[in-house]
């Protein structure tokens, strides 16, 4: 079925258009009805208004509804407010997230971890529910923003008396001298108000502050700068806010950069005795005062990702990190968190020795951080598998590590050599004895088939024992697309003060013989434009009470 959207002043509308485009005529309303317009849009066809809609329309339509994108909105931010009941798995690299929250809320915090949400911000559901809002707000402002931009760049002057008439601000009536003369001097008045004015000899179209009407699709636009900005966090390098240990004494890497930094020495002042309050005095709790990490911040030159020669480094920044006082360099930023005065093992240095003779092979030196991949002793080759930091067993029985901090080290190896199978044999080794008694180091030995081999190796001895004497936590802050957040809020700002304190204001006017039809639209603050044009009505000589300008839908 066609349908006739022919104007009777010989416009061909567009289908869904409700106000023609020529002359505003209402092309479905009775003439005889005086309620106002919807004259959103000023009334034209919008593309998700059309008949007969195909597969790529119907999601046009979905994402065009504001209703729709409200219901995301809200979705995000309930999923957004879970994501901040416990801390993010992402933040910290040195647990073990399936055990942590168990250990750390019980229950609650198992659940927690085991519905994703310990990685809320990063997870496939809530990605996709900002690209999902980014595409309503996309979709939305393009299926208005076109149409109503045409409507108003083609607006004709002289306009149909029922498009007038059915305005909020409307006046009709006989007045004297109606001539080209009074056209003229209607001009100069609304141009001393601050309209911009196109006329002709019988009729007027006036308006001002037109750019508001773009308020809100340039907070839209601030949207989905702010929301790709949220979106490319997620990039590797572009935001990074993680915590990571830095042992006293050494250079260590910054992961995913080419920057490493040397903890030169920790300090801590605490309060005394007498500046503390009495309720921490009668606890005994001790309260650090100051406490700061000297710094050195180098960065790699030469042989960076060679693990057989050392990296070449320059160092770039010195700086003494204290709380609220960062290292910053280049928007790198490294700021005090927490540090930990517990010795722990930085290397020892262990023997490998026949176990049914006593014979040892030699020794070797195993560091807790900067492991190596294999140690060459005596005829024998040993290769790390894999290292635990913080040894446990999780609930299944499997190895894992709580946290990096070397409480409870462990070293799998795979020892190679003469009178043992071509694939090796795995030997595990604890350095410290408490570690050994408490994990029964021979018994998981025996599992793993190390002393059943035809020659019986053991790792023994902790000689040579290097302490580290305190370590830093340090928080890692890089945050590339920040900026770019801003100004993201800083153009919703600009379209949120365009619409709230500028209003689009027009008003139509035009002379059948000696009689004035007048109608005015605004988006907001009637009384302000009734006002205004009741003003200019008696600088006309038309004396009128303004109150008698609103439209009630009444007959006029």
């Amino acid at each position: 079925m066609i349908q006739n959207t022919k104007c009777e002043c010989g416009h061909q509308n567009r289908v869904g258009t409700v106000l023609c485009e020529a002359c505003g005529k209402p092309l479905y309303d009775s003439d005889q009805s005086t309620e106002p317009l919807e004259m959103r849009y000023d009334g034209v066809a919008r593309r998700s208004q059309k008949s007969n809609p195909n597969f790529i329309d119907r999601i046009w339509n979905f994402f065009s509804s504001v209703k729709v994108a409200v219901y995301l909105i809200i979705i995000t931010l309930v999923g957004a407010m879970f994501g901040t009941i416990f801390e993010q798995e992402s933040n910290f690299v040195y647990f073990d997230p399936s055990t942590f929250y168990k250990q750390k809320y019980g229950t609650i915090g198992d659940i927690y971890y085991k519905l994703g949400l310990s990685h809320t911000y990063e997870s496939w559901w809530f990605v996709t529910l900002l690209v999902m809002i980014g595409a309503s707000l996309v979709i939305c402002s393009l299926d208005r923003v076109l149409p109503l931009y045409k409507a108003l760049s083609r607006q004709k002057i002289r306009k149909h008396r029922q498009f007038l008439i059915r305005q909020r601000v409307v006046y009709e009536g006989p007045v004297e001298n109606l001539t080209g003369d009074w056209i003229s001097r209607a001009v100069t008045s609304l141009k001393k108000k601050g309209y911009r004015v196109k006329h002709d000899e019988e009729a007027l179209l006036v308006e001002k502050q037109r750019f508001s009407r773009w308020g809100p699709y340039i907070i839209h636009i601030g949207l989905i700068i702010f929301l790709l900005a949220i979106l490319f966090r997620g990039l590797p390098g572009l935001n990074v806010d993680k915590h990571y240990w830095f042992p006293e004494g050494e250079i260590t890497k910054i992961p995913d950069s080419n920057l490493y930094l040397k903890n030169e020495g920790f300090t801590v002042e605490y309060y005394p005795e007498e500046e503390l309050p009495e309720k921490f005095r009668e606890s005994g709790r001790v309260v650090p005062k100051l406490f700061e990490t000297k710094a050195v911040l180098y960065q790699c030159t030469a042989d960076c990702d060679d693990p057989s020669k050392d990296p070449l480094l320059e160092e770039v920044k010195r700086h003494d990190i204290r709380v609220n006082d960062p290292l910053n360099y280049n928007g790198f930023k490294v700021y005090q968190f927490d540090f930990d005065l517990t010795p722990k093992l930085r290397s020892v240095t262990p023997s490998l020795v026949r176990a049914d003779t006593g014979e040892s092979y030699g020794k070797f030196k195993l560091s807790m951080t900067n492991s190596e991949e294999a140690y060459q002793v005596g005829p024998y080759t040993l290769e790390l598998s894999n290292k635990y930091m913080d040894f446990d067993l999780n609930e299944e029985g499997k190895p894992v590590s709580k946290s990096n901090d070397p409480n409870a080290p462990a070293f799998l190896f795979v020892i190679k050599g003469p009178d043992l199978p071509e694939a090796g044999v795995q030997y595990i080794y604890f350095p410290k004895q408490i570690d050994k008694e408490r994990f029964q180091q021979d018994a998981i030995n025996e599992r793993l088939g190390g002393l059943d081999s035809g020659l019986a190796l053991d790792v023994l001895g902790m000689e040579d024992v290097d302490f580290i004497a305190s370590s830093s936590y340090l928080n890692i802050r890089v945050d590339r697309v920040m900026p770019f957040v801003w100004i993201g809020l800083g153009i919703v700002m600009l379209g949120l003060v365009l619409g709230f304190y500028w209003h689009h204001r027009r008003i139509w006017l035009r002379l059948d013989g000696q009689t004035l039809i007048l109608g005015a639209h605004t988006a907001k603050n009637w009384f302000g434009l009734r006002r205004e044009v009741a003003r200019f009505l008696q600088d006309m000589g038309v004396d009128v009470d303004e109150k008698h300008l609103e439209n009630r839908g009444n007959q006029v």
